[in-house]
């Protein structure tokens, strides 16, 4: 039996519908396929109701924070939907982050629950510990860790549901926390409504089909560019394959698309390679693969023609955007993918972009100007940060921070990121927050982070340090274990230049761009 009769909440369009129309429609057809686990539509929704009610008993309700700290799991989307159901807010955490980078998130947030897996444990225990607030825990599995529930009792919560929350479009679904330049974290507020609009980007760009689409999540759940994915495969009722949390495996990966008849997928161009390498010493059969898309770093024109040799049926996509955006912003299509090598492609359908100079005049074809957005992907702000939001949000724009130039065709080339970033292997690494823990290092007077280029990684961060006096030697080993206390392990310095002083221009600041020019060169 339908649960929702209310003709006004059933016109609603989000997730927490969606799962539980498929439920009705469709319930004996598979929604989620983790390892050996087939988790079908209306087992999905079973357990979302289960969840979502144990957690009403236990005080949780609307706009309350749900904290998940945990590697890709089939619950993470059942917690996600079980949450939003009761008009709770999701707080996704990257299970990487130090303790501190944890407990600040929970602070920060006001997170009434944290839900964490056992390889999660530890740190999440240490962060609610100290977190200033009241945190209700709950661990995956039968077994629970210093106090923290079993997950398993909310699953077997067997009272009457809950019932649905008023759930409204508008209504806040993800807070997502997005590093900026000083270093501290801010959570984006994105709406029901930006999902939406998420979804209808990534259904035209990548072409769903009804009722015929196997989706492959490999990359980690707590990114928005991975539920950006999930929230369309939701909205056709596609099968989504989850890939565990463990180091990539390109053989393991094609083991599963062959397998489980995988239809698109989402790489960062390093993975690609590894796949392509793979499937040329070891074809699998991948010839329901339609889409192979990419982003995160820029692939080579040498990478593009080889997925097109080793993957001849996949159409080659590659997305750019940023979590405010929820995210994706650009679209390079596979025809246009080669020519127009460098670029991220052209704004998504529902984006308005414009690039502009600091007195946001739009500037001319080839020109560089930052560029800002409008849309319905776009965040409603930054969250219990009024400062923050309205900086963003100057002259009635999003302000992303990017530097760009556009063509003559409207393709756009990013030139600059203003917000001083790295992207390694796929993760995103902002310089002044490592700078920030590395300076209260004790031997430390002064410090810049910059990006090398690295063969596997596309970038890996690098430390240039001026010492204080009379300091001894210091070593990139004593600096990364200290640092490591501070920050998750893939934000840490892979190499240490010791230098007199920092170069800084006539204002004071420090050069940069003089570093970068030679990130290559320096000796280390």
């Amino acid at each position: 039996m339908i649960e929702m009769d209310d003709l006004a909440l059933a016109r609603k369009l989000h997730w927490v519908n969606q799962v539980a129309r498929y439920a009705f429609e469709r319930g004996d057809l598979t929604a989620i396929v983790f390892g050996d686990r087939r988790i079908t539509w209306a087992q999905l929704q079973k357990r979302v109701v289960a969840v979502s009610s144990a957690l009403v008993e236990r005080g949780v309700g609307p706009g309350d924070r749900v904290a998940l700290l945990m590697g890709n799991q089939a619950e993470y989307i059942e917690i996600m939907i079980a949450a939003n159901r009761i008009g709770a807010i999701v707080v996704p955490i990257n299970f990487r982050l130090s303790v501190g980078e944890v407990a600040y998130t929970l602070d920060n947030s006001g997170s009434a629950v944290l839900v964490m897996d056992e390889q999660a444990s530890t740190t999440g225990i240490a962060a609610v510990a100290e977190a200033a607030g009241p945190v209700q825990v709950f661990q995956l599995g039968s077994e629970s860790t210093n106090g923290a529930t079993s997950y398993d009792v909310l699953l077997s919560h067997s009272g009457p549901g809950a019932p649905v929350d008023e759930v409204d479009e508008a209504q806040s679904a993800l807070l997502m926390y997005t590093s900026g330049t000083t270093g501290r974290p801010k959570g984006a507020v994105l709406t029901h409504r930006n999902l939406a609009a998420q979804s209808t980007t990534n259904l035209v760009a990548f072409r769903f089909e009804m009722h015929d689409e196997v989706s492959l999540c490999a990359a980690p759940l707590f990114h928005i560019g991975t539920i950006g994915l999930v929230a369309p495969s939701i909205l056709v009722g596609a099968t989504m394959v989850i890939l565990p949390s463990v180091s990539f495996d390109a053989g393991a990966l094609l083991d599963v698309a062959e397998r489980e008849r995988v239809t698109s997928t989402f790489l960062v161009p390093t993975q690609w390679q590894a796949v392509c390498d793979e499937q040329g010493r070891k074809p699998r059969d991948l010839s329901r693969l339609r889409v192979s898309s990419w982003g995160a770093a820029p692939a080579s024109d040498t990478l593009l023609r080889k997925m097109g040799e080793v993957l001849p049926g996949a159409s080659s996509l590659a997305l750019f955007g940023q979590t405010e955006m929820s995210p994706v912003t650009c679209v390079l299509e596979a025809k246009d993918s080669r020519r127009k090598l460098g670029s991220v492609g052209r704004p998504a359908p529902g984006v308005w972009a414009r690039i502009v100079d600091p007195d946001m005049v739009d500037v001319q074809p080839g020109e560089v100007g930052e560029i800002v957005y409008r849309g319905p992907g776009l965040m409603t702000g930054y969250w219990n940060n009024p400062e923050a939001t309205a900086q963003a949000f100057a002259g009635g724009w999003f302000h992303s921070g990017d530097l760009v130039r556009m063509d003559d065709e409207g393709f756009i080339y990013v030139v600059d990121r203003a917000k001083d970033m790295i992207i390694s292997g796929g993760e995103n690494i902002y310089c002044a927050e490592v700078e920030n823990a590395l300076a209260g290092h004790p031997d430390v007077a002064e410090v810049a982070v910059i990006g090398r280029s690295h063969e596997t990684w596309g970038e890996t961060p690098v430390a240039v340090v001026s010492l204080k006096p009379g300091a001894a030697e210091l070593t990139l080993e004593a600096l990364r274990a200290w640092a490591g206390e501070r920050l998750a392990r893939y934000k840490l310095p892979t190499d240490l230049v010791l230098v007199d002083m920092l170069p800084r221009n006539a204002s004071g600041k420090v050069t940069k761009n003089a570093l970068r020019t030679t990130a290559d060169t320096l000796p280390a």
